[in-house]
C-alpha cells in the first residue's frame, strides 16, 4: 500500500514523504490515527502543503536551535500534576502537559517545542525527578530536567 505521510513516524518517515507499507499497518493503524493518507495523483499536490507546514514548525536556523538547546537544558522545568497520597500520579504525565510546562517556562510563548519532538522513555507515574529529550532540530536534541510536582 502506498501512503503519504501527515505526521512523523518512527522508523518509517517524515510528514510529506511517500512510503509503502504492508495493507493491515497502513488501513488498520496509521490511516485511522490520521499519521497518513492514502496516495493518489491528487494527493502528490498535498505534499507541497504538508512540507511547507513542516518546515514552519521546524526551527530552521541551527543557531537559534542551539539557543533553544542551552536554555532547556540550563533550566529544571517544574510540571504540576493532581496526585494521590505516596506520590502516585492520577494517569500519567502526558506529552502535552510537558510540552505546555516547558513552553510556559521557556518565557510564556507556546511556540518553543512542539509536543511531536518530546520523547519520553517510560511513562511518568510519579513525583520527583525524571529525563526526557527534546529534539529541537533535525540534527540537534536536547536533555531537559523535569520535576514533577503535586498540584
Amino acid at each position: 500500500m502506498k501512503l503519504i505521510l501527515t505526521h512523523e513516524v518512527d522508523g518509517l518517515g517524515a510528514p510529506g514523504d511517500i512510503v509503502e507499507v504492508k495493507d493491515g499497518y497502513g488501513r488498520n493503524f496509521l490511516i485511522p490515527r490520521g499519521f497518513a493518507i492514502r496516495w493518489t495523483r491528487g494527493g502528490e499536490r498535498q505534499i507541497d502543503s504538508i512540507k511547507q507546514a513542516r518546515s514552519a514548525r521546524a526551527v530552521a536556523d541551527l543557531g537559534k536551535a542551539q539557543e533553544i538547546k542551552a536554555k532547556l537544558e540550563g533550566s529544571e522545568v517544574q510540571v504540576p500534576v493532581r496526585a494521590g497520597e505516596g506520590g502516585r500520579l492520577f494517569g500519567a504525565v502526558t506529552v502535552s502537559d510537558i510540552a505546555s510546562a516547558i513552553n510556559s517556562a521557556a518565557g510564556g510563548s507556546s511556540d518553543v517545542v512542539d509536543k511531536r519532538r518530546i520523547m519520553v522513555g517510560n511513562p511518568i507515574k510519579s513525583l520527583g525527578s525524571h529525563v526526557v529529550t527534546v529534539k529541537v532540530h533535525d540534527e540537534l536534541e536536547a536533555t531537559v530536567n523535569l520535576n514533577v510536582v503535586p498540584a
